[in-house]
Parts: structure tokens; C-alpha cells; sequence
């Protein structure tokens, strides 16, 4: 009787064994249902604010009208946007150019006829490659003398910028010359001498020329340089002196090199360094 009455209280004093408290906290299993009710709340709010932005979207309040409205308003973006879906077409279903192949080159296949007949009159090209080696100095002569007559320093700022990134870019990517150069004694630079391709110096200068003569209001020259320009684009491509995106991209640079120069010399006017620009 006494040995079942201890085995009776020893088995009433026996606690549930707990695990050793950590920090402070009881650690809780990753299924408990707290563990289970903050994930279920967490995932939840994801939901919620997932559907309150999509039922909030920019898109879900446009009506044909607003469409409507977008392209007649701004054709530009959206004549941009149709072009970047049709050269994702373009770009997955183009042949690539094999490695023992010429580049293609669009501007070569337009100029085809006038680079035949030019082939035929070396003397015509001879010709030709004076005239534009006389328009590069025009230009030349312009603008260093903006700065050095006049006192403005933008057109110049701008070619140093250009000629220098030029001669990076030309260097670290050297474009082989095209194989039916028409090449000329008299041409710039004169003697045949190596070029860089990439990009267009020529019609980079140009440009920065065209430019600083529209900024000074002096429109008549400026279209006349203008003019020039893409006669001197024309005779390039016909002789197969530079590739099309190398003048495309001389465009894009003295437009791109002429703002950086006007913003340069903001800059410097902020400092209190004077420019002795007169504009």
C-alpha cells in the first residue's frame, strides 16, 4: 500500500519537460499557428497592395479617346515607338553579315551609280576631293577665328571636345577602310595619309560651325554650311571615304559636343570665370 501510494505521488510531481528558454523567448516551431497566422497576414498585404496598384494602373484609365489624342498630339514618340517594334523584328529575323564578307553599308548601295561614274573620272575626283579639303578649311578657319577675332570660345571648346573623343573612339575600334576607296592626293587629309573612320570629323566641324552661325543670327551662312554639309556626306559616301554611321554619328557629336562646350562655359560664368562671350 505504501509503495503504491509513492509510485502515485511520484507520478502527480512529474512537470512537462520545456526547452531551455533562448534570449528571454521560448523558440517556437516554424509550423505553429502564430508562425502560420504572421505569414498568412504578411502574404495577405502583399496582395492587397499588388491588386490596389494594378486597379490603380496608368493604363486601365485610358479610354480610345486619350489613344487618340497621343498620336495626333505626338507623332514623333509615337512614330519612335512603332520603329522600336519593327526593328525588334529585324533584329531576330536579319541575317548577320559573315566575318569574310564587306560590311553592308545602305549608303553604298544608294551612291552604287555615282561611285561608277566617279570610278571613270579619276580627274572629276581629284577635283571633288579639293573642293571638300577647301570646305574643311572654311570651317577650320570659322571657328578658330570665333575665338581668336571674336573672342567667343564655344565653337572651339566644341571641336577640341569632338577631335579628341574622335581620335579615342578611332583608335580603340579601328573600322577597316572600305575596299572600293576612291582615295585622292588632294583630299583631306591631304596625301592619302591614314584616317580614323569613326566617326566623321568633317561633318562633326560642320555642324559646331553651323551651329555658333545660327546662334549669332548669321542664318545665310549657316544654311549654305548646311548646304555644303550634305553635298560633302554625298561625295564621302560616294567614294567610300567613311562608312553611313560614321557621318550619322558626326551629326550626333557636334550637336552632342556644342552643348557640352555651352554648358562648360555656364559653368565657368558660375565660378566668376569669364568667357568673353558676347552672345
Amino acid at each position: 500500500m505504501n509503495g503504491a501510494t509513492t509510485r502515485l505521488r511520484s507520478s502527480t510531481n512529474k512537470r512537462p519537460t520545456q526547452s531551455a528558454p533562448t534570449n528571454g523567448a521560448h523558440k517556437q516551431p516554424s509550423d505553429s499557428p502564430d508562425m502560420i497566422q504572421k505569414s498568412f497576414t504578411s502574404s495577405s498585404i502583399f496582395d492587397k497592395n499588388l491588386r490596389f496598384h494594378v486597379s490603380n494602373a496608368h493604363f486601365l484609365k485610358w479610354t480610345a479617346g486619350d489613344v487618340y489624342g497621343t498620336a495626333r498630339n505626338h507623332p514623333v514618340p509615337c512614330a519612335f515607338a512603332a520603329c522600336v517594334l519593327f526593328f525588334m523584328v529585324v533584329e531576330y529575323t536579319l541575317n548577320m553579315v559573315p566575318s569574310t564578307a564587306p560590311p553592308f553599308d545602305l549608303g553604298f548601295v544608294a551612291t552604287a551609280a555615282l561611285h561608277r561614274s566617279l570610278s571613270a573620272k579619276p580627274d572629276l575626283n581629284t577635283l571633288l576631293a579639293g573642293l571638300n579639303t577647301v570646305f574643311v578649311g572654311m570651317q577650320t578657319a570659322y571657328i578658330i577665328g570665333t575665338f581668336v577675332i571674336e573672342g567667343r570660345p564655344r565653337a572651339t571648346l566644341s571641336a577640341l571636345f569632338m577631335f579628341t573623343c574622335r581620335g579615342i573612339l578611332g583608335y580603340v575600334t579601328q573600322l577597316p577602310v572600305p575596299q572600293e576607296f576612291l582615295g585622292s592626293g588632294a583630299d583631306f587629309p591631304v596625301g592619302n595619309v591614314s584616317f580614323f573612320l569613326f566617326y566623321s570629323g568633317h561633318v562633326a566641324a560642320s555642324v559646331i560651325a553651323s551651329l555658333d552661325m545660327k546662334r549669332m543670327q548669321r542664318w545665310e551662312f549657316a544654311y549654305t554650311f548646311d548646304a555644303l554639309n550634305v553635298l560633302q556626306v554625298i561625295r564621302l559616301l560616294t567614294t567610300r571615304g567613311h562608312y553611313t554611321i560614321d557621318l550619322a554619328v558626326g551629326v550626333g557629336a557636334g550637336i552632342l559636343f556644342d552643348s557640352l562646350a555651352g554648358k562648360y562655359e555656364h559653368k565657368k560664368k558660375e565660378n566668376g570665370v569669364g568667357c568673353n562671350e558676347t552672345i
